[in-house]
């Protein structure tokens, strides 16, 4: 039996321009809002991402950040 889907949590999310215009063309592209592609992404996290790649690519982002905060 599948599981029904509930949204049962909201919160404010602040993203980059740039992430937040890759979440609309992915909802976009798989027939989803922005909330579902997310519960999606985050289910399925750890099938979606490669962790070597997830960590270099995370150092990366965090040593940008403070110079995208300015």
């Amino acid at each position: 039996m599948p599981k029904r889907f509930r949204l049962t949590r909201r919160f404010p999310v602040a993203m980059t321009e740039d992430g937040y215009r890759r979440l609309r063309r992915f909802a976009a592209e798989s027939g989803l809002d922005e909330g579902e592609a997310l519960s999606f992404l985050f289910e399925h996290f750890d099938a979606i991402t490669d962790p070597e790649r997830l960590a270099q690519d995370l150092r990366r982002f965090n040593a940008e950040l403070e110079g995208r905060k300015k």
